[in-house]
Order: C-alpha cells, then structure tokens, then sequence
C-alpha cells in the first residue's frame, strides 16, 4: 500500500450538511496530564537580516528549533486482503500496511502529537524517528478521528517539546514554517505565510477552523509541526487541497489552539466527548429563503431534515424550520452551528432560536452525546 491516497472530505458531525469537494490528504488517509504541559521559554523573535523591514526574516535558529521537536512517524497496521486476491492466489487473510508521516514533541516527558490518519488504529505498532536518528517505539494514548488529532507517546530521554502558541492571534501574511517527513525526505522545512488565519467552508471539516497557509506540505507532512517566527507551535499540517494529491499551493493545519484542547483531552480520558442534538440535517439559508422567512438581512441555517427520534425533533424543531441563533449567540452557517453544538456540555439544556413561516420562537433542546465513528481495531 503506497502512502498517498486521495479522500473526500466529509461532515463527521451530525448537525452537518455533507459537501462534495474534493481533498487530498497529505499522507495515508486524510489531528501533562490532567494539567498543561511544562511551560516553555519562547524562542526570541528572530531580527531581519540587514535590519531591513522588508528583508525575509532570518528563521533559521527557529527552523532548527522545530526540526528537534520534530519526529518521523512509522505506523504499521494489519490489514485485510482483497477477497479476491485470497481466493485466487491464497494470500494470507491479513497484511502488513504501513504508513508515513510527522509528530512534534509537545512534552519533555515524551508526548508527541500528530494526525489520527497517521496513527490508523490503537493497535498500530508505531515507532518514531528523532531528529538525531534514534529509532523508538512509542504507544497510542489516544485517537480523535472527528478533528483527525492522534497523541502517542515515546520515551525521549532528550525530548526538546516546542512551546505552544496562540493560534486565535495568526493574521493573514504571518511568516510561518511547515515541518515534517514528506515522500520521505526526512526533517524537511518549508516556509510561506498564512493564508487565511481561520478558514471554515463547506468543502472543508465541519469542526475544525483551519489555519490556511502556502508553505509547502506534501504526503508525509501529515502531523508536522506549523511553526511562526518566535518558535512556538501554531498548528498541525493535515491535509491539502487539489485533485493532483500534490501541492499547489493551498495547506491547511488544525490550530494550536483546537489541537491542545483535544490533546488534553486524549491524555486525561482516552477520548474526547462532544455534543449532539440528534440527526439533523442543515444547510446554509438562501436569499429567497431568507425572504420567505422574513429574515431581513438575519443569517441562519434551514433544517432540511431530521431524524424524528432527535433531541432537537422532541424539543419541537421541524423540517423548514431556520436556525438563527443557540444559545444567545447568532447562527451564521452550517459549519459554526456543527462546532457549537459539539462544544457544548452533555447533558445541558440549549436555547435555539427559531424562525418559523416567518414568527419567531424558542426550543429548549437538551444536548445528548455525539457517537464518534468508528476506530479501526
């Protein structure tokens, strides 16, 4: 089994309306304990070279920085063979699939954060490659296939972790670097800006706010760290965007932010746990619709379908029905309506605010919990 493949990016949440585009992962498929991990000094901000302000800043000593925080990541999963292959040839029931991609360092006690596609499934047997070319095993502490994060870990005795950064304050041109093993060039640096700080779109996950960049990521990127100019880690490279499975230019990185909390998460409890108001299906409200509706210029989403066994069917919520705001906070689009329902609490009660023919009204929708896709075991 090669380690590109292309995937069709699709809505793991239930309140999401599936879309079509097209999404090439950048490797095989497709993102302390209970406190934060160890503080960590801040590299100094680095200097442009001749003390111009429009020279390339000198990202060397930060590059250097992130490439030992950095691992290769080798997953080794047993598979099933082709039915066909096992009649005709009399192969083995199971094979050997291995695949390729990047971690980073986030603990001095061996914690190393990556892709959940990387990992596979919890019985992977996973070894990481250090900056220094020391082989280890490591082992999974746990798998989150809905933001595609993995945490493993390793014993490091030299463990060099980055420390994190602030990923809601990333603008747009930022300086960033991407880091990783791609098509086996191990310990590979790249740099470019940001493209977009936060990008969410139809075509794209529906829980992720992805950090947009055009800094070069490649198969075997997937996992690697994304890194400004002060050393600290802003996001996790997972995917790019093309039909080629090569890069052209547009990346995408789950940001520092989203990546530690469900780290945390991982480490603490094994699994993360989010919200679900049952199944529904919503899409983004149309001009005419919103005239019908006498939204004026109000955004919101139509609920097309939903299941009648649905917490949110129980509150009173029906088919035609347009979403305009949870919880005191106004409802924009599908993708924010997905995010804030999954973040919030299992067992509370929500407010949704709705337009109906027009009149508005309040549900009170009891949060229920989101069954995770399966992991391959």
């Amino acid at each position: 089994m090669t380690t590109e493949r292309k995937f069709v990016a699709t809505a793991a949440i239930a309140v999401a309306f599936a879309s079509g585009a097209l999404l090439s992962r950048t490797i095989d498929r497709r993102m302390t304990l209970t406190a934060d991990p160890p503080a960590q000094t801040a590299a100094a901000p680095v200097q442009s070279r001749g003390g111009s302000s429009s020279a390339l800043p000198d990202l060397t000593a930060v590059a250097e920085r992130g490439i030992q925080a950095s691992v290769n990541i080798s997953s080794t999963e047993m598979v099933q063979v082709d039915p066909f292959l096992q009649f005709f040839y009399g192969a083995d029931a199971t094979q050997a699939s291995t695949s390729l991609g990047s971690g980073v360092v986030v603990s001095t006690d061996g914690y190393i954060l990556t892709n959940s596609h990387v990992v596979g499934n919890p019985r992977s047997e996973i070894h990481v490659t250090t900056s220094d070319d020391r082989e280890v095993p490591a082992r999974v502490i746990g798998i989150d296939t809905i933001s595609d994060l993995a945490v493993i870990k390793a014993d490091l005795k030299t463990a060099s972790p980055l420390p994190w950064g602030d990923s809601d304050r990333l603008k747009a041109a930022e300086w960033v670097l991407a880091i990783g093993n791609p098509f086996r060039f191990n310990q590979t640096v790249t740099h470019g800006v940001v493209s977009a700080p936060k990008r969410h779109d139809p075509q794209l996950d529906t829980y992720t706010d992805f950090v947009q960049i055009d800094a070069a990521i490649n198969p075997g990127n997937s996992g690697g760290a994304l890194v400004n100019t002060r050393g600290e880690l802003i996001g996790i490279n997972t995917m790019i965007y093309g039909p080629s499975g090569g890069f052209q230019g547009i990346g995408f990185a789950i940001p520092a932010n989203t990546a530690r909390r469900v780290m945390d998460l991982l480490i603490k409890d094994g699994q993360v746990t989010r919200g679900s108001i049952g199944g529904i299906s919503v899409r983004n409200i149309t001009a005419a619709q919103a005239k019908a509706n006498d939204l004026g210029d109000r955004d919101g989403v139509l609920v097309a379908r939903l299941a009648q066994s649905a917490s949110a069917a129980r509150a009173g919520l029906r088919p035609g029905d347009v979403i305009v705001g949870f919880n005191g906070q106004g409802v924009k689009e599908q993708n924010q309506l997905a995010r804030l329902v999954a973040d919030a609490p299992v067992g509370s009660v929500v407010k949704l605010e709705v337009i109906r023919a027009g009149r508005p009204t309040t549900l009170d929708v009891t949060i229920t919990r989101l069954q995770p896709p399966p992991v391959k075991r």
